[in-house]
């Protein structure tokens, strides 16, 4: 039986050990509470690690296909404009196959929110070199280290957002700040306006960290790179 703030242990399951994807959800869940929007609430999933999320919140949810989680839950909140719509995505889904929906969702200031999870690789598959991947980092697709710079997707989202959008960037270890900015997301959707926050997070499968050591891989790899706040 689901609990407040509780998820159940069957659906924690599902995620690998160490993994950031429960912290996120959790902390969203908490968001959609605390702004008594839970009932109007529906999620939107991409597919890859994010689609494991299918049943783990007590609110309507819905999958898509890969890189369409923007558009196709731009479309719910246009068929239902009392809803309260939030598209979860990774770092793939969100900057490579699903960039050209996502850019101009937020061109248009689609009253939606995206909430991208950013783990560097693409983690369901197997770890492959993705869109946000560090330079030098090593992948199953690039063993001798990426030799590119990784993109820089919610800098870009915010260049060609409206005024009153709102764009922010966290970590799943930055508790305070992700229920701030998740408030603030869903304050922006709330007001008509469009709204991302990028979550850097946890993959210790594909980075092959153990314990402290994924978090320190967080905080030393990916926070000197994706700069945190609001953008």
């Amino acid at each position: 039986m689901l609990t407040k703030y509780n998820m159940p242990e069957q659906n924690l399951a599902k995620f690998c050990a160490g993994c950031g994807h429960p912290v996120a959800l959790n902390f969203l869940y908490k968001a959609l509470e605390r702004n008594q929007v839970v009932d109007k609430a529906v999620l939107g999933l991409d597919i890859g690690c994010s689609l494991l999320a299918w049943n783990f919140l007590p609110i309507n949810t819905f999958q898509t296909h890969h890189g369409r989680v923007t558009p196709t839950v731009m479309g719910y909140k246009r068929a239902r404009p009392d809803s309260v719509c939030v598209g979860y995505t990774g770092d793939g889904g969100a900057y490579s196959i699903g960039l050209q929906s996502l850019l101009h969702a937020a061109r248009r200031d689609e009253p939606i929110t995206i909430l991208v999870i950013n783990n560097t690789v693409y983690g369901m598959t197997g770890g492959q070199t993705a869109p946000t991947t560090l330079h030098g980092q090593k992948t199953d697709t690039d063993p001798t280290g990426y030799e590119g710079e990784p993109m820089m997707g919610a800098e870009l989202v915010k260049a060609v957002a409206r005024d009153g959008a709102f764009v922010a960037r966290t970590a799943v270890n930055e508790v305070k700040q992700l229920a701030d900015y998740l408030d603030q997301a869903l304050a922006a959707q709330k007001a008509g306006h469009f709204s991302l926050v990028e979550v850097l997070s946890y993959c210790p499968t594909n980075w092959k960290t153990k314990g402290i050591e994924t978090n320190n891989y967080l905080n030393d790899k990916l926070k000197p790179v994706f700069k945190m706040g609001l953008l």
